[in-house]
């Protein structure tokens, strides 16, 4: 509602949900503009062959992706490609929480496979791995040398570099930790941009509410 009721609109609206219900919610609302566009599916093969080809960056087309997704849900791909097309700035939600919760454990072998998969997923690859775990100054009783968990912010910039020096972003900003009522990072909202006027401005909001939640 907020973006569709904006003073200086955007030409087209895209919105993508899995849920068919906040789907047609959102048909309803927008069912009198001619602008906005719904699909009812995975984002992660709706944006790729729908949505992004759209923004033709030789065409003078530019786009906002706002990328929000419930967890590990979204792949890297889409990322990448937002990154060299370089006419798509996005904001991310990195869920932290939910890779502390399913992945990032003390324990590596009760990590689940399928969680291990999501992460390659989400990150690219699993050069997650050298970024989530250093390895422990103090070996083991069998001699054996142990990892540790890196803190939030260590994943938190290891992952800002990936989005500079491998999806090709030229301006990536650090991120603002999104807070539940328990004062947890729960989620790093990334915005990542080709011009440096627009990382200026978000720059700017960020620190405006950096302590947003957290008490």
């Amino acid at each position: 509602m907020i973006a569709l009721n904006l003073e200086e609109p955007f030409q087209e609206y895209h919105f993508v949900d899995l849920n068919n219900l906040k789907v047609s919610e959102l048909e309803k609302i927008a069912a009198e503009r001619n602008d906005v566009f719904t699909y009812t599916g995975d984002c992660n093969d709706i944006l790729p062959h729908k949505v992004l080809p759209l923004v033709d960056y030789k065409k003078y087309r530019r786009a906002l992706c706002i990328l929000d997704p419930y967890g590990l849900h979204l792949n890297w791909n889409i990322i990448k490609t937002a990154g060299e097309m370089k006419s798509v700035e996005i904001f991310l939600n990195f869920p932290i929480m939910d890779i502390n919760m399913n992945v990032l454990k003390h324990d590596q072998s009760k990590v689940a496979p399928e969680q291990v998969a999501r992460m390659n997923a989400f990150w690219g690859d699993d050069s997650w791995r050298n970024v989530g775990y250093v390895q422990a100054k103090q070996q083991s009783l069998f001699g054996d040398e142990t990892k540790e968990n890196t803190s939030n912010e260590e994943l938190e910039k290891g992952f800002r570099k990936r989005l500079k020096e491998v999806a090709g972003f030229k301006y990536v900003p650090e991120p603002m930790p999104m807070r539940n009522s328990n004062n947890a990072v729960v989620y790093y909202l990334y915005f990542a941009s080709q011009r440096p006027v627009a990382a200026d401005i978000i720059k700017y909001i960020f620190k405006k509410y950096s302590n947003w939640g957290n008490s």
